[in-house]
Protein backbone atom coordinates (compact mmCIF):
# COMPACT_ATOMS: atom_id res chain seq x y z
CA UNK A 1 0.00 0.00 0.00
CA UNK A 2 1.51 3.25 -1.18
CA UNK A 3 0.96 6.75 0.59
CA UNK A 4 1.55 10.65 0.01
CA UNK A 5 1.79 12.61 3.26
CA UNK A 6 1.79 16.13 3.23
CA UNK A 7 4.69 17.23 6.25
CA UNK A 8 4.85 21.09 5.48
CA UNK A 9 3.54 23.60 3.25
CA UNK A 10 4.67 22.04 -0.19
CA UNK A 11 6.22 19.10 0.89
CA UNK A 12 4.65 15.61 0.57
CA UNK A 13 6.55 12.38 1.49
CA UNK A 14 6.30 8.58 -0.22
CA UNK A 15 5.39 6.04 1.72
CA UNK A 16 4.60 2.27 1.67
CA UNK A 17 3.99 -0.73 3.99
CA UNK A 18 3.52 -3.98 3.87
CA UNK A 19 2.44 -6.53 6.26
CA UNK A 20 -0.84 -7.10 8.56
CA UNK A 21 -2.10 -3.48 9.23
CA UNK A 22 -3.05 -4.84 12.88
CA UNK A 23 0.17 -5.91 13.66
CA UNK A 24 2.81 -3.69 15.73
CA UNK A 25 3.72 -0.52 13.49
CA UNK A 26 7.76 -0.39 12.83
CA UNK A 27 9.34 2.31 10.68
CA UNK A 28 12.11 2.19 8.56
CA UNK A 29 14.26 5.13 8.46
CA UNK A 30 17.07 5.38 5.64
CA UNK A 31 20.32 7.44 5.44
CA UNK A 32 21.19 10.15 3.46
CA UNK A 33 20.42 10.59 0.02
CA UNK A 34 18.77 7.61 0.29
CA UNK A 35 15.13 6.63 -1.00
CA UNK A 36 13.27 4.17 1.21
CA UNK A 37 13.52 1.64 -1.92
CA UNK A 38 17.23 1.10 -0.42
CA UNK A 39 16.11 -1.59 2.16
CA UNK A 40 16.56 -4.82 0.77
CA UNK A 41 13.23 -6.59 0.14
CA UNK A 42 13.93 -9.96 1.67
CA UNK A 43 14.76 -7.37 4.97
CA UNK A 44 11.32 -6.39 4.63
CA UNK A 45 9.56 -9.69 4.15
CA UNK A 46 11.28 -11.01 6.82
CA UNK A 47 9.97 -7.94 9.33
CA UNK A 48 6.88 -7.97 7.44
CA UNK A 49 5.78 -11.28 8.84
CA UNK A 50 5.14 -9.71 12.54
CA UNK A 51 5.00 -6.00 11.95
CA UNK A 52 3.30 -3.61 9.91
CA UNK A 53 6.48 -2.06 8.23
CA UNK A 54 7.08 1.48 6.79
CA UNK A 55 9.09 2.61 4.62
CA UNK A 56 9.18 6.31 3.33
CA UNK A 57 11.52 8.66 1.15
CA UNK A 58 13.02 11.48 2.92
CA UNK A 59 12.70 14.78 1.34
CA UNK A 60 14.86 15.53 -1.92
CA UNK A 61 15.17 11.39 -2.22
CA UNK A 62 12.68 9.20 -4.31
CA UNK A 63 9.16 10.04 -5.21
CA UNK A 64 9.22 12.51 -2.60
CA UNK A 65 9.34 16.53 -2.88
CA UNK A 66 12.72 18.08 -4.09
CA UNK A 67 12.96 21.64 -3.17
CA UNK A 68 16.01 21.82 -0.59
CA UNK A 69 17.63 24.06 -3.14
CA UNK A 70 14.75 26.62 -3.19
CA UNK A 71 14.25 26.14 0.07
CA UNK A 72 16.93 24.60 2.58
CA UNK A 73 15.87 22.91 5.85
CA UNK A 74 17.70 21.47 8.61
CA UNK A 75 18.70 17.79 9.33
CA UNK A 76 16.52 17.94 12.83
CA UNK A 77 13.43 19.02 10.03
CA UNK A 78 13.50 15.19 9.15
CA UNK A 79 12.91 13.47 12.19
CA UNK A 80 10.00 15.90 12.52
CA UNK A 81 9.15 15.04 9.18
CA UNK A 82 8.63 10.97 10.42
CA UNK A 83 6.86 11.81 13.68
CA UNK A 84 4.04 13.89 10.84
CA UNK A 85 4.19 10.56 8.69
CA UNK A 86 3.48 8.51 11.80
CA UNK A 87 0.60 10.79 12.43
CA UNK A 88 -0.76 10.61 8.83
CA UNK A 89 -0.82 6.72 9.20
CA UNK A 90 -2.61 6.99 12.43
CA UNK A 91 0.80 4.69 14.36
CA UNK A 92 0.75 6.31 17.98
CA UNK A 93 3.85 4.18 18.59
CA UNK A 94 6.29 2.05 16.56
CA UNK A 95 9.39 0.34 16.69
CA UNK A 96 12.11 2.48 14.53
CA UNK A 97 14.93 1.30 12.55
CA UNK A 98 17.71 3.95 11.57
CA UNK A 99 20.37 3.08 9.08
CA UNK A 100 22.80 5.50 9.17
CA UNK A 101 21.64 9.51 8.75
CA UNK A 102 18.22 7.36 9.72
CA UNK A 103 19.56 6.34 13.54
CA UNK A 104 21.10 10.15 14.16
CA UNK A 105 16.95 10.98 13.89
CA UNK A 106 16.25 8.00 16.03
CA UNK A 107 17.99 9.68 18.41
CA UNK A 108 16.48 12.80 18.01
CA UNK A 109 13.05 11.01 18.31
CA UNK A 110 14.10 9.30 21.49
CA UNK A 111 14.99 12.66 23.12
CA UNK A 112 11.85 14.33 21.62
CA UNK A 113 8.82 12.15 21.41
CA UNK A 114 9.91 9.05 23.83
CA UNK A 115 6.00 8.50 23.38
CA UNK A 116 6.00 7.64 19.96
CA UNK A 117 8.98 4.78 20.28
CA UNK A 118 8.63 1.22 21.53
CA UNK A 119 12.02 0.41 20.85
CA UNK A 120 14.62 2.03 18.39
CA UNK A 121 17.50 0.43 16.41
CA UNK A 122 20.47 1.51 15.24
CA UNK A 123 22.70 0.58 11.63
CA UNK A 124 25.40 1.92 10.91
CA UNK A 125 24.62 4.90 12.72
CA UNK A 126 27.42 7.83 14.01
CA UNK A 127 26.50 9.04 17.60
CA UNK A 128 25.87 12.66 17.82
CA UNK A 129 29.22 13.69 19.30
CA UNK A 130 30.51 12.30 16.52
CA UNK A 131 32.29 8.73 18.29
CA UNK A 132 35.00 8.95 20.56
CA UNK A 133 37.89 10.86 19.65
CA UNK A 134 40.36 8.41 19.22
CA UNK A 135 37.97 6.33 17.01
CA UNK A 136 39.45 6.05 13.00
CA UNK A 137 37.37 8.26 10.89
CA UNK A 138 35.67 7.32 7.77
CA UNK A 139 37.84 5.49 5.35
CA UNK A 140 40.08 7.66 3.03
CA UNK A 141 38.91 6.15 0.55
CA UNK A 142 35.75 7.02 0.93
CA UNK A 143 36.45 10.49 1.78
CA UNK A 144 37.88 11.00 -1.38
CA UNK A 145 34.98 8.85 -3.53
CA UNK A 146 32.45 11.82 -1.62
CA UNK A 147 34.37 14.49 -3.44
CA UNK A 148 32.88 13.54 -6.40
CA UNK A 149 29.57 12.87 -5.43
CA UNK A 150 27.83 16.29 -6.69
CA UNK A 151 30.25 16.19 -10.49
CA UNK A 152 26.92 16.13 -13.28
CA UNK A 153 26.71 12.47 -14.76
CA UNK A 154 24.29 11.01 -16.85
CA UNK A 155 22.48 7.98 -15.97
CA UNK A 156 24.43 5.00 -16.72
CA UNK A 157 27.56 7.09 -15.05
CA UNK A 158 25.22 7.99 -11.90
CA UNK A 159 24.88 4.39 -11.38
CA UNK A 160 28.49 3.09 -12.51
CA UNK A 161 29.39 5.95 -9.72
CA UNK A 162 26.47 4.54 -7.26
CA UNK A 163 27.66 0.57 -7.27
CA UNK A 164 31.25 1.62 -6.70
CA UNK A 165 30.09 3.76 -3.80
CA UNK A 166 28.38 0.75 -2.53
CA UNK A 167 31.32 -1.28 -2.80
CA UNK A 168 33.63 0.72 -1.56
CA UNK A 169 30.66 1.17 1.76
CA UNK A 170 30.12 -2.29 1.81
CA UNK A 171 33.82 -2.75 3.35
CA UNK A 172 35.07 -5.91 2.21
CA UNK A 173 34.69 -8.43 4.48
CA UNK A 174 31.75 -9.63 2.75
CA UNK A 175 30.89 -10.89 -0.91
CA UNK A 176 29.15 -7.47 -2.81
CA UNK A 177 27.10 -8.69 -5.55
CA UNK A 178 27.67 -5.29 -7.96
CA UNK A 179 24.82 -6.39 -10.25
CA UNK A 180 22.17 -6.44 -7.47
CA UNK A 181 23.34 -3.03 -6.87
CA UNK A 182 23.18 -1.96 -10.01
CA UNK A 183 19.35 -2.99 -10.31
CA UNK A 184 18.27 -1.47 -6.99
CA UNK A 185 19.97 1.70 -8.33
CA UNK A 186 17.74 1.66 -11.75
CA UNK A 187 14.82 0.91 -9.29
CA UNK A 188 15.38 3.59 -7.47
CA UNK A 189 15.90 6.00 -10.72
CA UNK A 190 12.84 5.01 -12.17
CA UNK A 191 11.07 5.20 -8.56
CA UNK A 192 12.18 9.05 -8.58
CA UNK A 193 11.86 9.77 -12.42
CA UNK A 194 15.13 11.44 -12.13
CA UNK A 195 19.12 9.90 -11.71
CA UNK A 196 20.70 12.82 -10.55
CA UNK A 197 21.95 13.41 -7.00
CA UNK A 198 21.65 17.08 -5.21
CA UNK A 199 23.71 16.08 -1.81
CA UNK A 200 20.91 17.81 -0.18
CA UNK A 201 21.62 16.27 3.10
CA UNK A 202 25.36 16.86 3.01
CA UNK A 203 24.41 20.11 2.48
CA UNK A 204 21.73 20.44 5.20
CA UNK A 205 22.61 22.05 8.82
CA UNK A 206 23.81 19.96 11.48
CA UNK A 207 22.32 22.45 14.16
CA UNK A 208 20.21 20.36 16.96
CA UNK A 209 22.38 17.22 16.95
CA UNK A 210 25.10 18.44 19.55
CA UNK A 211 22.61 16.61 22.16
CA UNK A 212 24.44 13.37 22.55
CA UNK A 213 25.36 13.94 26.25
CA UNK A 214 20.63 13.95 26.71
CA UNK A 215 20.58 10.29 25.53
CA UNK A 216 21.82 8.86 29.22
CA UNK A 217 18.38 9.91 30.17
CA UNK A 218 16.44 7.60 27.65
CA UNK A 219 14.63 4.81 29.17
CA UNK A 220 13.53 3.24 25.36
CA UNK A 221 14.88 -0.44 24.78
CA UNK A 222 17.65 0.18 22.06
CA UNK A 223 19.61 -2.28 20.17
CA UNK A 224 22.62 -0.85 18.48
CA UNK A 225 24.12 -3.22 15.86
CA UNK A 226 27.68 -3.29 15.68
CA UNK A 227 28.75 -3.54 11.63
CA UNK A 228 32.95 -4.30 11.92
CA UNK A 229 33.57 -3.42 7.98
CA UNK A 230 31.28 -0.40 8.26
CA UNK A 231 33.57 1.80 6.92
CA UNK A 232 31.56 4.82 8.63
CA UNK A 233 30.45 4.21 11.52
CA UNK A 234 32.41 0.29 12.46
CA UNK A 235 32.77 -1.37 16.12
CA UNK A 236 33.96 1.70 18.24
CA UNK A 237 31.11 4.04 17.00
CA UNK A 238 28.58 0.97 17.57
CA UNK A 239 29.57 0.68 21.53
CA UNK A 240 30.29 4.85 22.21
CA UNK A 241 26.59 4.82 20.83
CA UNK A 242 25.54 1.81 22.93
CA UNK A 243 27.48 3.42 26.09
CA UNK A 244 25.79 6.62 25.08
CA UNK A 245 21.94 5.83 25.50
CA UNK A 246 20.32 4.78 28.73
CA UNK A 247 19.03 1.93 27.64
CA UNK A 248 20.87 -0.17 24.96
CA UNK A 249 22.32 -3.37 24.28
CA UNK A 250 24.70 -4.12 21.36
CA UNK A 251 24.79 -7.03 19.02
CA UNK A 252 27.54 -7.93 16.54
CA UNK A 253 26.49 -8.83 13.08
CA UNK A 254 29.99 -10.38 11.39
CA UNK A 255 31.34 -8.80 8.51
CA UNK A 256 28.42 -6.37 7.96
CA UNK A 257 29.55 -2.73 6.30
CA UNK A 258 27.72 -0.29 5.53
CA UNK A 259 25.68 -1.38 2.50
CA UNK A 260 22.77 -3.76 3.39
CA UNK A 261 22.45 -6.53 1.16
CA UNK A 262 19.76 -9.29 -0.18
CA UNK A 263 22.17 -11.75 1.58
CA UNK A 264 22.24 -9.82 4.64
CA UNK A 265 18.61 -9.01 5.13
CA UNK A 266 17.03 -12.75 6.50
CA UNK A 267 20.30 -12.26 9.42
CA UNK A 268 19.57 -9.12 10.25
CA UNK A 269 15.85 -9.27 10.17
CA UNK A 270 16.35 -12.03 12.75
CA UNK A 271 18.49 -9.56 15.32
CA UNK A 272 15.54 -6.37 14.60
CA UNK A 273 12.88 -9.09 15.45
CA UNK A 274 14.76 -10.97 18.23
CA UNK A 275 14.43 -6.79 20.19
CA UNK A 276 11.18 -5.54 18.97
CA UNK A 277 8.98 -8.87 19.68
CA UNK A 278 10.40 -8.72 23.43
CA UNK A 279 9.11 -5.33 23.91
CA UNK A 280 5.85 -5.30 22.05
CA UNK A 281 3.73 -2.09 22.38
CA UNK A 282 0.58 -1.82 23.97
CA UNK A 283 -2.90 -0.20 22.42
CA UNK A 284 -3.00 -0.09 18.92
CA UNK A 285 -0.08 -0.72 16.60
Amino acid sequence: MEHHVDVAPGVRLWAEERGDPAAPALLLVMGAQASGLTWPDSLLDALARRHRVIRYDHRDTGRSTWSFAEHPYPIVELAADAVKLLDALDVARAHVVGMSMGGMLTQLLLLDHPERVATATFVGTPPMDGGPADAPGPDPELLAYWETMLQPRDRAAEIAWRVEHWSILNGGELPFDAEEFRRREERIMDHAGRHDNTGAHAQASQDGLDRATELKATTTPALVVDSPADPIAGTAAARHLAALLGNARLVTVPGLGHALSEAVGPGLAEVILDHTTAHEPTGRP
